[in-house]
């Protein structure tokens, strides 16, 4: 049974204008349950009636609430992590924390959870200062973090409605708080059930000893990708006890070039092209598995190549996925950059598998332009040769048939028609909802990203666009991108 508790809300009426009085209302120890015009008044979860893995995830990524995730952490452990870090950036070491999620008027409690840092270039150290934690009076920073509620502890008491794991992300370079959200929703309007669930959070830690928890302020809160990933979609991929990898910077699906790729588990020190997040067979054997997809993909051609494909690939699935991809502009993705996925293999059988690709890290996205690949201007880069296809070859090899072709072009027309999910009076629409519920609670504690602005990442190269501030035809993210897609 998952431990809930159920907590009255104590409003409280305050007059005071714009100032740290203010943000200080929206901590804990002052008003901590308040939900105000966060969408989380809704009760429905406190039924006993079993609940489909589905329908948890969708209860608890649900993008018109605003959960409040509160995380308390030992002086001992918090110093253990600053020292784990300035030993190795890179650490993948969990630390012992407990967690209060506030999720609809509910509250769920973990103690004794895992918590890690995470990030590839965007990790940090939370707590910018040499040494042990500076009791009351911390230069925290932003920073990404991994929950893992049953590190320690395997049982049901230590999940939040199902779930295990989730991922909280600062939003790093993204001065408009929605990239990433805007990009995942995009995926589940559109069909691409592969796509991870997400919303907005806001986040305390609170440092045993110190006189108040800080506010770190709104997040991103993610689905991981993982067992339980598999195993929530186990109907649509067939079988999930297949083979799962974590694609990083180079996994570019050409045999050539990638045969003799690092491929195996990852650590502290070891950060493979190929990495695995779950496998259900020897390596050796899944080895053999990724290679036999990269060798039928040089070797096949025609329409033994086209069969194949069609066979091996849900292909409508596939394009869909990289209709939007490519529609939002993410340049550092596998067929520009070689980076940022993951596949899977739902078998084990080292030559019968159906091959998925899985979406991951969209926040360099939506005008965040950059000299990269064959790429200077993701918004009018020709959707059709989006990467160099002698590098990692696959899409080209799809579309170079003209009824897969089809299948992408038509997705990429039904995005972005008057009546698409992408257009751009509907895209700002539903960005300026999400920043009617957040804009109020964006100011925090580290002093850093405290307010929304309608700009791309400073270092990109193509500062001139925008999301919702203009509707012109020449900056506005959303027409520009349009205008750009095949006709």
């Amino acid at each position: 049974m998952y431990r809930v508790i159920f907590t009255l809300l104590l409003l409280l009426t305050v007059s005071c204008g714009k100032s740290d009085i203010d943000r200080a209302e929206n901590r804990p120890g002052n008003n901590q349950g308040n939900t105000e015009n966060n969408g989380d008044n809704n009760n429905s979860g406190s039924s006993d009636k079993p609940v489909e893995w589905g329908d948890e995830r969708s209860y608890v990524f649900d993008l018109s609430s605003l959960p409040e995730v509160h995380m308390t952490i030992s002086l001992k452990e918090w110093n253990r992590m600053l020292s784990e870090y300035d030993k190795n950036s890179n650490t993948k070491e969990y630390f012992h924390c407990d967690v209060d999620m506030k999720l609809k008027g509910e509250n769920y409690i973990v103690n004794d959870a895992g918590v890690r840092l995470k990030g590839n270039t965007s990790r940090r150290r939370p707590e910018n200062s040499n040494g042990g934690h500076v009791k009351d009076n911390a230069d925290w920073q932003h920073c990404h973090f991994q929950f893992n509620f049953r590190k320690y502890n395997k049982d049901e008491e230590h999940t939040i409605r199902g779930i295990r794991k989730m991922y909280l992300k600062w939003f790093k370079d993204d001065a408009a708080y929605c990239r990433e959200i805007y990009c995942y929703d995009l995926f589940r309007r559109f069909g691409v059930w592969t796509a991870i669930e997400n919303c907005y959070c806001r986040l305390w830690i609170h440092v045993e000893g110190d006189a108040k928890p800080a506010y770190y302020g709104i997040y991103e809160m993610n689905e991981t990708i993982d067992d339980t990933y598999l195993k929530m979609r186990k109907d649509k991929f067939g079988n999930h006890k297949g083979n799962l990898w974590k694609c990083n910077w180079g996994a570019s699906l050409n045999y050539d070039r990638d045969k003799n790729a690092s491929m195996g588990e990852s650590s502290d020190d070891y950060d493979p092209t190929y990495e695995v997040e779950e496998i259900n067979s020897d390596l050796s054997i899944a080895k053999s598995q990724l290679l036999h997809f990269m060798k039928q993909l040089r070797d096949l051609k025609g329409q033994q190549l086209h069969d194949w494909l069609g066979k091996t690939i849900d292909i409508n699935l596939l394009l869909r996925t990289y209709a939007v991809n490519v529609a939002v502009g993410m340049w550092d993705d596998y067929w520009n950059n070689t980076n940022n996925f993951y596949i899977y293999f739902n078998s084990t059988d080292p030559t019968n598998y159906k091959f998925y690709i899985i979406p991951y890290d969209y926040d360099n996205t939506l005008g965040t332009s950059h000299n990269c690949g064959v790429q200077n201007d993701s918004g009018r880069h020709d959707a059709l040769k989006w990467g160099n296809s002698d590098v990692s070859p696959l899409l080209a090899k799809i579309l170079q048939f003209n009824d897969y072709k089809k299948i992408y072009i038509d997705a990429l027309k039904e995005l972005c028609s008057s009546n698409g999910h992408f257009y751009y009076t509907t895209s700002i629409a539903r960005i300026k909802g999400w920043h009617s519920m957040i804009s109020k609670y964006v100011d925090n504690d580290t002093g850093e990203d405290t307010k929304i602005k309608d700009r791309p990442a400073g270092w990109g190269n193509h500062s001139e666009y925008r999301l919702w501030e203009s509707t012109d035809a020449n900056t506005n993210w959303f027409r520009v991108r349009s205008a750009s897609m095949p006709k």
